[in-house]
């Protein structure tokens, strides 16, 4: 049995990135711990689904305890520091927040936890967050230095597959079905700098015969996901192509000629 580690930024984020990995390693007999960097207080909740007096951040500290469970994982561990909010916002200068964190520091607190638990196989973001959020990018710098102090030889970076949502964005001018789902999504143009190009992904895995608890656990996130949202206002096979493979690079590895196929990440 092997320690898989998902490291992530915010509540939600494993969900949607390696839910399906999750889902996979737990069936397969592997341990499976989920740590987040922030508990995710700059999101921005859907209207009327906190408590009066609720705080966001304690209820995404819930719903994220609720989808660990769903994807088989242990009780989520916590890093400790506070969401730094999306790119250039004045929430970046917050002296508490991730994005402000000294890297060794961060990674030295992340590699007591690798150590803890014996991690063997740890999946962070790509270098740069996979669409630029500066708590994902800290999650690249952090979860890389963190394997080399805690001495952890198989990691992954989590990623999108840029040229398959690409193509997936084009679909809808030819089907009115995803066109209808994926109204408010963004257009093939704006995905430029979102993820990897397939040419350059190591490794896909195919996380379709676990599809219904993923979704399960992106509906927990109840506070960021709305019902009616693009995410869930999906027929179940547009639903399918679009969270139906998790894509990986291995830090360092371009030229792969597009993704590898697998059942579960080597190492796994």
């Amino acid at each position: 049995m092997s320690t898989l580690v998902c490291f992530h930024a915010h509540p939600d984020d494993e969900a949607i990135a390696t839910g399906g990995l999750m889902l996979k390693a737990a069936a397969a007999g592997h341990r499976v711990i989920l740590v987040c960097a922030t508990r995710g207080e700059q999101g921005e909740p859907v209207e009327g689904v906190l408590a009066e007096g609720e705080e966001l951040w304690e209820r995404r500290m819930v719903e994220l305890a609720t989808s660990a469970e769903i994807l088989g994982a242990e009780a989520p561990i916590w890093l400790g520091y506070e969401d730094s909010g999306m790119i250039d916002e004045p929430t970046n200068d917050n002296p508490a927040c991730f994005w402000q964190a000294d890297v060794e520091e961060a990674s030295q607190k992340l590699a007591a936890i690798l150590r803890d638990v014996d991690a063997t196989v740890l999946t962070y973001y790509d270098d740069h967050g996979g669409y630029g959020h500066p708590d994902h990018i800290q999650v690249h710098r952090v979860g890389r230095r963190a394997a080399e102090l805690a001495g952890v030889q198989v990691t992954y970076e989590s990623t999108m597959n840029r040229t398959a949502m690409q193509e997936m964005m084009a679909m809808r001018e030819a089907a009115p079905e995803v066109a209808e789902a994926m109204d408010d999504a963004p257009d093939a143009a704006d995905m430029e700098t979102f993820g990897t190009p397939a040419e350059d992904i190591k490794y896909e895995i195919d996380v379709t015969s676990v599809i219904e608890a993923k979704r399960a656990s992106m509906v927990a996130h109840a506070s960021q996901i709305a019902p009616d949202s693009f995410f869930l206002n999906m027929p179940p096979e547009v639903f399918a192509m679009a969270f139906g493979r998790e894509s990986f690079n291995i830090t360092g590895v371009t030229g792969t000629g597009g993704p590898e196929l697998v059942d579960l990440l080597p190492g796994l």
